[in-house]
């Protein structure tokens, strides 16, 4: 069984977000890998695990997302594959057509990818690549059985379950329930540096630029404004009403 790991690089959940001329600083920031997609690496390691085949993760990113992939390489994964971005302004048009691009060439059971992704929210990659490679996808799964060339899984559907069974080859995102991800050992990160990592071009999977530049654009970029403090009302049940509407309707203007 042949499956592949979408995998983004994201900045640490921990991270405080500084915002330096309309744009997220990244100076001293630390990058891991997207939290959800440590989930469908598991995943994918369980299913090579029970079924046999290789692991490939795989990520569109700058130089930097080679260390998110060898942190999947360090827990299990077979081989690793960038495809670089450097200059190229993206968007989750542009990632999944380059992922596209790439996999199209390849031989693939199971695709696995992360539920959304932390930083921007954004999850979009995984439906989208699953349009342009005309495949089956689920989205949300927190169970995943394979028997030959069906999959039966679960899907967290607004506080319910649906179940659903699938023809493979499919593309599904993970839900945080899936599996309990591992973490890393020292054998697995040593390991990992003699496992295949492969870079490619745009250019390499015979794209322009043009062919994949960004669909959308940030017209701005602003925190939150600052939260006031909490405010006591006074007097009786029915002054403590008034006084409440009247904030509402005159200083927060939501009636």
């Amino acid at each position: 069984m042949n499956i592949f790991v979408l995998l983004k690089q994201t900045f640490d959940t921990e991270e405080r977000i500084v915002i330096q001329n309309g744009e997220i600083s990244d100076d001293g920031v630390k990058y891991v890998m997207n939290p959800y997609d440590e989930y469908a690496v598991e995943e994918a390691l369980l299913q090579r695990d029970r079924h046999g085949g290789t692991v490939t993760v795989l990520s569109v990113g700058p130089e930097r997302t080679a260390e998110a992939l060898r942190t999947a390489l360090a827990m299990g994964a077979d081989e690793a594959v960038l495809i670089q971005n450097d200059g190229l302004e993206t968007d989750e048009y542009t990632v999944s057509r380059l992922l596209a691009a790439y996999l199209e060439k390849q031989s693939y059971d199971l695709i696995l990818g992360g539920n959304f992704s932390v930083d921007s929210g954004g999850g979009q990659v995984a439906v989208r690549l699953a349009r342009l490679l005309d495949l089956p996808h689920t989205s949300s799964i927190t169970k995943l059985a394979i028997d030959g060339q069906k999959a039966a899984v679960e899907r967290d559907a607004e506080g319910d379950t649906e179940s659903l069974e699938v023809a493979l080859p499919a593309v599904f995102t993970a839900q945080q329930g899936l599996n309990e991800p591992r973490y890393p050992s020292l054998p697995g990160i040593m390991k990992a540096k003699k496992k295949p990592f492969h870079q490619v071009t745009p250019a390499e999977l015979g794209l322009e630029n043009a062919d994949v530049a960004s669909k959308t654009q940030r017209v701005s970029l602003s925190l939150p404004p600052k939260r006031e403090a909490g405010r006591i009302l006074q007097g009786d049940y029915a002054q403590q009403a008034a006084e409440l509407v009247n904030l509402l309707r005159n200083e927060a203007k939501l009636v």
